[in-house]
């Protein structure tokens, strides 16, 4: 397979988790970009990458880069994916994709008309037992889905004191905790299901309206002292339940928080059919819990002689040898650039498109909307 050129854009958490996940798929970067010269440079040789790109405008002016990874605050998503699809190049966006559905559908458009690949990095997809847990609902082994109900949970802005700029809606859109995470739960329950969310009832909840935003914007695992503060007023939300309906009429509830004290980083989900149910957990991603009602449950270890063939040809190493958060993204970047390779984009894309993602926005538009109306709202369908 061509070797692939890529760039990433953004120097924060994320970016570098880009980075090493390209290095691992065997995608060549070129450079990584932040918001100024001086900090692409930092970043670049913090990460050990060639300093010559400083800024995105150089990147998609190089006829040697393929493609641009955008880890960018959300404001900042559809002006450069914009950018970069005019350019010619492949994108592959954090989610969420856009700031409104209105952004997100013409992203959507450009991305059909562009003549190139484009995909959100919902990664959770990539745990090997959740391609498994999907391919059993495919194939009809726990029967017809009944209900669907989980959670996404950490606990990393429980203090009003916790601070980034994903608190704040102009930086990070309306929505935050059920837009940053909950996101993930949607998106990773329809891809399993098979089954598109058509309805949802959300009641929403702002823990802390006021926080305490540092001076110097040092930000909550930044890594630098706080020092002086000032109270910044917050209108996202920090927790929520969403009711939800299935376009097959089944029926189930998401629980989503960023203010749950011992919880790091934890997705879980239940999805109960007619002959059996199935279970997951992100913070011990390598068993799926099968439960029966006339026989005594199971519990299936990720072992790739053990697995379906789809969960198999994402799964790198041998049973007993875990493999976790990295591996989902090293797993996303090897289907997205090889879907590339092969040249055939009317083929159906092994990973999250812009169409996924627009789908989201609009999903969450929906959820902001009956929190607010304090009813039930159906979700807009994807048309483009």
């Amino acid at each position: 397979m061509k070797v692939f050129r890529s760039v990433v854009v953004g120097t924060g958490f994320i970016g570098p988790v880009h980075v090493e996940g390209l290095r691992r798929a065997g995608v060549e970067v070129a450079g990584i970009i932040g918001s100024t010269p001086a900090k692409s440079r930092a970043a670049a040789e913090r990460l050990g990458l060639p300093t010559r790109l400083e800024t995105l405008a150089q990147a998609l002016a190089d006829d040697s880069i393929d493609a641009v990874h955008l880890a960018t605050p959300n404001r900042f998503h559809f002006e450069h994916a914009a950018a970069a699809l005019r350019a010619g190049k492949h994108v592959l966006c954090e989610k969420p994709l856009a700031m409104n559905s209105g952004e997100s559908a013409e992203l959507a458009r450009l991305a059909a008309d562009s003549g190139v690949v484009a995909g959100v990095a919902y990664n959770v997809r990539f745990y090997p037992l959740c391609h498994e847990a999907a391919q059993r609902v495919r194939d009809g082994a726990i029967g017809e889905v009944l209900h669907v109900t989980g959670s996404y949970v950490q606990d990393w802005l429980l203090h009003d004191t916790d601070f980034n700029w994903r608190v704040l809606a102009e930086a990070g859109g309306e929505l935050r905790a059920v837009a940053d995470i909950g996101t993930h739960w949607l998106d990773l329950v329809q891809f399993i299901t098979g089954r598109r969310v058509v309805a949802v009832c959300a009641d929403l909840r702002t823990v802390h309206p006021r926080r305490q935003r540092p001076v110097a914007g040092a930000e909550t695992f930044s890594g630098q002292a706080a020092g002086a503060v000032q109270s910044v007023d917050i209108t996202t939300d920090d927790c929520g339940c969403v009711m939800l309906r299935l376009d097959n009429g089944a029926n189930g509830g998401l629980w989503v928080s960023q203010t749950t004290a011992g919880r790091k980083n934890c997705l879980r989900f239940e999805i109960a059919g007619g002959r059996s149910a199935l279970s997951w957990d992100s913070e011990s991603p390598n068993s799926l819990w099968i439960g029966h009602r006339d026989r005594p449950n199971e519990t299936l270890i990720r072992d790739p002689a053990l697995l379906g063939d789809w969960a198999a040809g994402i799964a790198s190493y041998p049973g007993g040898h875990n493999e976790g958060f990295p591996d989902t993204f090293k797993q996303l970047f090897r289907r997205f650039y090889g879907y590339i390779a092969t040249g055939d984009f009317g083929a159906v894309p092994p990973f999250p498109t812009f169409g996924d993602g627009h789908g989201e926005i609009l999903l969450g538009e929906a959820i902001l909307a009956s929190h607010r109306q304090r009813g039930w709202v159906e979700v807009q369908a994807t048309t483009v």
